[in-house]
């Protein structure tokens, strides 16, 4: 018998949340699942992992096809740790997601959700992010299913380059304009943090902030997202700006 493809999934918005359990579904569709995802939120983490402190796995439930762990770790820390411990063989896919938010445009940088599948893209395995632009806990995610059966099944049929992932983002709308592949809209957050008073004295600090952009072109995913397009973005691993590399080796070090 065909040994059904073997797929890990993590997220940044810990094992309970909506769009985790619905990827969690329709990713059983088309192999074996094994998800391993903190044990509460991590959003913004980045790729950062946990280096002075052990980490605790917990098996949450376990059905046929699906076994489900929570992990104190950050979602890099899950892959890895996943990897090392908790797959019986080498995952044909990581996927991370549902992200309830988008990480479009920089916001690729600081998500966890990212976070899960660079780590899955370092380990050279097809890697997969997707993320929805709306923030409610309890998004219907009915309408993402048949983008996501399609890039799945592209994906695990013809592979990935070495070295790249994808970044796949979806508006909040339940009628799409389609799917686009963009490249990253350039842009950046300002206003990004809110004081207040202590009620013991001095300042305390809230992340906030508004993303501002002078893009306007739909080949960028921020913008196609404003215009309802599911997105999806070609991302690399190696971020070294080849061209300038090439003009600083004629400065005369």
């Amino acid at each position: 018998m065909e040994q059904r493809p073997l797929i890990l999934v993590s997220n940044d918005d810990g094992y309970k949340a909506k769009g985790i359990n619905a990827l969690i579904d329709v990713l059983a569709e088309f192999g074996d699942v094994i998800a391993v995802a903190p044990h509460t939120g991590r959003s913004g983490k980045g790729c950062a992992i946990t280096s002075e402190t052990p980490l605790k796995v917990t098996k949450i439930s376990e059905r046929p096809g699906i076994v489900i762990y929570s992990c104190t770790g950050t979602p890099c820390d899950c892959v890895k740790l996943a990897c090392h411990a908790f797959v019986p063989r080498r995952p044909d896919l990581v996927i991370g997601g549902i992200n309830h938010g988008d990480n479009s445009a920089v916001n690729a940088h600081y998500s966890g959700t990212m976070g899960v599948v660079f780590e899955g893209c370092m380990k050279g395995i097809p890697s997969i992010a997707f993320s929805h632009c709306s923030h409610d806990a309890d998004i219907d995610f009915t309408p993402t299913y048949p983008v996501i059966r399609n890039i799945v099944a592209e994906v695990l049929k013809r592979g990935l380059p070495k070295g790249s992932c994808l970044n796949v983002n979806f508006p909040d709308t339940v009628e799409y304009a389609g799917v686009k592949v963009c490249r990253q809209a350039m842009g950046s957050w300002v206003n990004e943090w809110e004081a207040h008073d202590h009620p013991r004295g001095g300042k305390w600090w809230w992340l906030t902030g508004e993303f501002e952009t002078e893009e306007t072109d739909t080949e960028a995913d921020r913008i196609a997202l404003d215009n309802n397009f599911v997105t999806i973005t070609p991302t690399k691993i190696d971020v070294t700006d080849y061209s300038l590399m090439e003009e600083m080796k004629k400065w005369g070090f």
